[in-house]
């Protein structure tokens, strides 16, 4: 008897079940492919960034080291070293110079081009960030490591774009959102604040896959940054002792302090960042290296009169006011505003978080004589931290996420909130949202070279 040929309705539905079998397999392999990629992508940010910490750590401490060797080699290593961390930014890396946060929001916008956005992200602005950077930190300026690595982070995930399956249909500004969010957690170890600054600051709009990759980068960076320096707070852990009632004096007077001061610290950085609205603005464009200079020599000029503590980021100086070892000068916040404004004027690749941070502690510090029996001086200097920060980035919510986690001191959650909205609403009568207001400076244009 012969055995019934299958019809051809039975054939085609098989052949079209094995195509759909296979497509299945190949999706299902397309996903891992560009889970893999996600991961690579966040394990070399966060090596770049620790590495990054690193030299600049070294950096800062070699300078001390030659600063107490040779008290007048500053006036001339931070002024011939800004015009040559100037050079090489502008000659080879044009794009890394200022905080990075400014390039990495003007890269997000959705109708800026893929040339445009080279010039703003990429892994030869990432490099440049990394080796200027730190040159300018052991030269003395005043700047910091934490709004770079932002623009490291976007840099190198964005990078990560041309290995992942289109299939995944996966953008790059979620790659950009996920790297710069990144960024801050592991520069800071504070991953909740990555998440939330991505939120609030970078992203301001979401959808389910941006989350999933957002959450997936923030994760494997952290737990890289964890197994390379440990689970440890920025500024290790704050005594807390003063009740509710007791800080709300601290928190009024430094939540107005920070607002005022932040809020017009912001102003002068947007008008004079400016290259036609302000003289600094058109000084600079004329002549970017003799600028540099002169900024490097007010830097060092700071420097000598303050005894050094003008310099670098103030990482130190914050922790021993935290820890309450160390009593700054009252003097110490202008003369730290004044050197990172120079900082950022000049040029140079640097941020403006760790100043910011060091000039609010020194806000704290001098609002709590005038009312020394209303909570500890490490208590007025975290709220001190908060408010100055709020007020300069308009960043209410980072900032008392980010100096919770670095301070450890989750039972001040309240008192940090209070006074982080509190200057963030005194700031915007003085100014607009500082980092979007730098972007607009960065218009849609081709990326040459």
């Amino acid at each position: 008897m012969e055995t019934p040929r299958p019809s051809v309705a039975y054939t085609a539905a098989t052949v079209l079940k094995q195509a759909a079998d296979r497509s299945a397999r190949l999706a299902h392999w397309r996903r891992w492919q560009g889970r893999v990629v996600l991961a690579l992508g966040a394990i070399a940010l966060a090596v770049a960034i620790l590495v990054f910490s690193s030299l600049v750590d070294a950096g800062t401490e070699r300078f001390i080291t030659l600063r107490v060797a040779m008290p007048w080699l500053p006036l001339l290593l931070t002024p011939a070293g800004g015009v040559l961390v100037v050079y090489l930014t502008r000659r080879f890396f044009p794009g890394a110079a200022g905080s990075g946060i400014p390039q990495t929001i003007a890269a997000l916008k959705p109708q800026r081009d893929d040339s445009a956005r080279r010039g703003l992200v990429s892994l030869r602005l990432a490099i440049g960030k990394i080796g200027l950077g730190s040159l300018a930190l052991l030269c003395g300026f005043a700047s910091g490591k934490e709004g770079p690595s932002v623009q490291i982070g976007a840099s190198i995930m964005q990078a990560c774009n041309r290995f992942l399956p289109e299939r995944l249909h996966i953008r790059g500004e979620q790659l950009l959102l996920a790297g710069g969010a990144a960024g801050i957690a592991v520069a800071f170890n504070t991953p909740l604040a990555g998440i939330v600054f991505a939120i609030e600051e970078l992203g301001r709009r979401f959808d389910r896959r941006s989350n999933v990759i957002l959450l997936t980068t923030i994760i494997v960076a952290c737990a890289v940054s964890i197994g390379w320096r440990g689970n440890s707070s920025y500024f290790g852990r704050l005594a807390i002792t003063a009740t509710g009632h007791q800080l709300l004096l601290p928190i009024l007077v430094t939540g107005l302090a920070g607002g005022v001061f932040g809020g017009l610290f912001s102003r002068v950085m947007v008008h004079a960042s400016h290259p036609h609205r302000s003289l600094l603005g058109r000084l600079r464009s004329a002549h970017p290296l003799w600028f540099a200079g002169a900024c490097g020599l007010g830097v060092a000029l700071l420097g000598v009169f303050s005894d050094g503590l003008a310099f670098g980021g103030g990482y130190h100086v914050t922790r021993a006011a935290l820890e309450g070892g160390h009593v700054m000068p009252a003097t110490y916040p202008l003369y730290k505003s004044v050197a990172t404004l120079l900082s950022y004027f000049s040029g140079i690749p640097g941020g403006i978080f760790a100043p910011s941070l060091a000039i609010g502690a020194g806000l704290g510090q001098d609002l709590q004589t005038l009312a020394p029996a209303y909570g500890t001086p490490g208590e007025w200097v975290a709220l001190g931290m908060a408010g100055f920060l709020a007020g300069v980035t308009q960043v209410p919510v980072t900032t008392f996420v980010i100096v919770m986690e670095m301070i450890d001191g989750h039972s001040m959650v309240l008192s940090l909130i209070a006074t982080a909205l509190l200057a963030h609403l005194v700031s915007r009568i003085f100014s607009h949202s500082l980092y979007h207001s730098l972007a607009r400076q960065y218009p849609n244009t081709p990326h040459q070279g």
